[in-house]
């Protein structure tokens, strides 16, 4: 994740935070099930208050971009429809068991196009 604060900008720092990160999310840059940096380290890091950061993370929290999980971090959040949402989701899980199995991401995508072959059919 990069973020970059203009001072000369006339959005105040926190707005700054807020909407890079958002578009990171939108983008795809920054994958549903992507963990931030805490509150007080991506705050150390770009050399603001720790309010500041907090203040955009409780805004994009409340927009639905990212989603906290108590003691575990704060993590994007899946956007979109129910259904993208969910896609999003099992996506995520199937990645990271990919990855615990020992999967390259080429094998992985095979299995992924395999199985979606099987379920809608070669269309």
């Amino acid at each position: 994740m990069t973020l970059k604060i203009h001072i000369k900008d006339s959005a105040p720092p926190y707005e700054q935070v807020r909407a890079q990160i958002a578009e990171q999310a939108r983008s795809g840059a920054l994958p549903v099930g992507y963990r931030l940096p805490t509150v007080r380290g991506l705050a150390e890091s770009l050399g603001l208050a720790a309010n500041t950061v907090a203040k955009a993370y409780r805004a994009l929290e409340s927009d639905g971009v990212i989603e906290t999980r108590g003691r575990n971090g704060t993590f994007v959040a899946a956007v979109g429809s129910a259904a993208e949402r969910e896609a999003a989701l099992a996506a995520q899980a199937y990645a990271e068991r990919a990855r615990r199995l020992g999967l390259g991401e080429d094998a992985a995508l095979a299995a992924v196009r395999d199985a979606l072959r099987a379920a809608y059919g070669d269309q």
